[in-house]
């Protein structure tokens, strides 16, 4: 699970401040190891319960199609295909397909930074935090000698994919939580209800902005014992990921690894970064949030100015202090106090 780094200003409770006006109703409910939040504005409670209540069951319905952790999960079934025979294209789900599609598309954008066919390092990772000791490298080059973005073939107009190197592994780790977090507000739209947010840990997807508001105030978290003084957004149809290595990281031999692996070394970010991304959808923001986090910031920022409606601000720890480096599109969402 991400380490969580936004901060909701003012998200607790509900309230109504007149009878004309949509009263303030906030539900949560634990999904894809994390805890999903939603506050909307609805008209009554009953309306809001029902809108809640269906979008929780859409996130539970989407893990069971993406999580990489049940065996019986239509990912987990596709990777099993290329186990121990090549199965050639496979027919995917509605659910699925523009995933994986939205994925590729990412990860030739950002040159693999960000690549789901990164489960066999994963694995490795993950045992590797638990043991507090690297994996071994003959290990290591097996693992990543199945992974590689190139070698998962998608076919828009038929709708399938193709793993091409037997026994690869699909994690969207990086990728579902900000899928769901769009999904529940799509649910939500159709309940007549407009303006909501939807947070997924470290992933947050707005609509429209609450009564009275310019949008959804979001501060963004710093580095641990940062002086710098917190900068807060105003959100509304956009979405926001933040990432950073402030809870989940491992110390070994005396180097701290973070828990998000580079699939190009199979070894999880060496250094102090914090990461935020806007994008139109969480799909987005959730997906470019780990390219951003993987490659040097003056490689990062020519690709984010490029993209419609998005932008970034990264700060690294070095040194001499804070390197803080933000797109061109960014300062717009800022806050001016």
């Amino acid at each position: 699970m991400r380490n969580t780094v936004i901060l909701l200003v003012g998200l607790l409770g509900f309230s109504t401040v007149c009878a004309e006006e949509p009263g303030r109703f906030e539900f949560e409910e634990p999904h894809m190891g994390t805890k999903f939040r939603i506050v909307l504005y609805a008209k009554d409670r009953a309306t809001a319960d029902a809108a809640a209540k269906e979008s929780f069951a859409r996130v539970a319905e989407l893990n069971r199609v993406m999580s990489d952790y049940l065996a019986d999960s239509e990912l987990s079934k596709l990777c099993a295909k290329s186990t121990k025979a090549l199965a050639g294209p496979v027919k995917v789900s509605d659910d699925l397909f523009p995933v994986l599609a939205k994925a590729n598309e990412v990860s030739a954008l950002s040159d693999g930074s960000f690549d789901v066919t990164i489960g066999p390092v994963v694995k490795l990772w993950r045992q590797a935090r638990k043991d507090r000791r690297l994996p071994d490298e003959d290990v290591l080059k097996e693992a990543l000698s199945r992974v590689g973005y190139r070698k998962m073939e998608v076919d828009p107009k038929a709708k399938t994919v193709n793993l091409t190197v037997a026994g690869m592994q699909l994690d969207l780790g990086g990728i579902a939580k900000g899928h769901a977090a769009d999904e529940c507000l799509k649910i939500i739209a159709k309940h007549g209800i407009t303006q909501a947010l939807v947070a997924a840990s470290g992933d947050i997807a707005v609509s429209d902005a609450p009564p009275g508001k310019p949008g959804w105030k979001v501060a963004i978290g710093r580095l641990p014992g940062s002086t710098a003084e917190t900068k807060y957004v105003w959100l509304k149809n956009a979405a926001i990921s933040t990432s950073g290595d402030e809870v989940q990281f491992v110390e070994i031999a005396g180097v701290r690894y973070s828990h998000i692996a580079d699939p190009k070394t199979g070894l999880g970010l060496t250094g102090r970064r914090s990461v935020t991304v806007i994008a139109r959808r969480g799909i987005e923001a959730d997906s470019l949030t780990k390219m951003a986090s993987i490659l040097p910031a003056d490689k990062v920022l020519p690709v984010i100015d490029k993209i419609d409606g998005a932008a970034t601000l990264i700060v690294v720890l070095t040194e001499k202090g804070e390197d803080v480096r933000e797109s061109k599109g960014f300062g717009k969402w800022v806050v001016k106090e």
